[in-house]
């Protein structure tokens, strides 16, 4: 049986990158799969991918700034396959690294509203649903940004990172009674192109990937994994908790 057989899954940021390989995968897992972005071009050709490989999946604008977007995804999965079990708080946005001095106040609002409101709304949104089908899980996708190495890390993202962090353990604890799991995951450095685009120069991306004793950036799909086990019922007695998939750069 197929490690997701059954279930309903909404998905923020699928266009690209980690969002659309979970989408993929948890297709390819059994689920049926909502998933959302800005970038409809793209997410619509994930969308057929996925279909032409048997899989069942719909694709919607989702500006995850936007609370009656959010609130039409979840509906439209509601709506469409009778019930939600899944929800992935994905959508990120990434700045350059600058002092905090540097960082204007425009930049700051900007990666707080995407990677943190966002992922409130989405989570509000998605409560309700959840409870209606006897329980469900989200994961917040944060970074070990939201963790620690806090004097190489850019202020804006990590702060936004270490909110999800905290907002999940909240969660979790408010909604253990719902049977509704909430869970985040750290990835150290992932080799996607959100992740290059941070280093000006190839010595800064080499310099960065010094400090992970596997000596490498880690890939999407080791990533998508680890979300998948906490999507499925095989981590049904996990909830507010951490999951860091760094290669080893927080122990250093």
């Amino acid at each position: 049986m197929a490690r997701l057989e059954g279930k309903v899954a909404l998905i923020s940021g699928g266009a690209y990158n980690q969002g659309a390989a979970e989408a993929r995968l948890f297709a390819e897992e059994g689920a049926k799969v909502v998933f959302g972005d800005i970038a409809d071009e793209a997410g619509k050709a994930v969308e057929a991918e996925i279909k032409a490989a048997r899989g069942d999946a719909h694709y919607r604008h989702l500006d995850v700034t936007s609370a009656n977007e959010w609130q039409a995804a979840v509906d439209f999965a509601v709506a469409t396959f009778g019930k939600l079990d899944i929800l992935i708080n994905n959508a990120a946005i990434l700045v350059p690294r600058v002092p905090i001095e540097d960082r204007t106040e425009e930049e700051w609002d900007r990666v707080m509203a995407v990677n943190a409101k966002g992922m409130f709304l989405g989570t509000k949104a998605a409560i309700p649903a959840m409870r209606a089908a006897g329980g469900g899980s989200i994961i917040n996708i944060s970074s070990i940004a939201g963790i620690g190495q806090a004097t190489t890390q850019e202020p804006a993202y990590a702060a936004s990172k270490g909110a999800m962090r905290v907002f999940s353990k909240v969660t979790a604890a408010q909604h253990a009674k719902d049977n509704i799991r909430c869970n985040s995951v750290h990835p150290g450095p992932v080799d996607t192109a959100m992740f290059r685009a941070a280093f000006p120069t190839t010595e800064a991306l080499d310099e960065r990937l010094s400090r992970v004793p596997m000596g490498r950036a880690g890939t999407i799909d080791e990533v998508v994994r680890g979300v998948l086990y906490l999507a499925s019922d095989e981590s049904s007695y996990v909830t507010g908790t951490e999951l860091v998939i760094d290669g080893g750069a927080l122990s250093m």
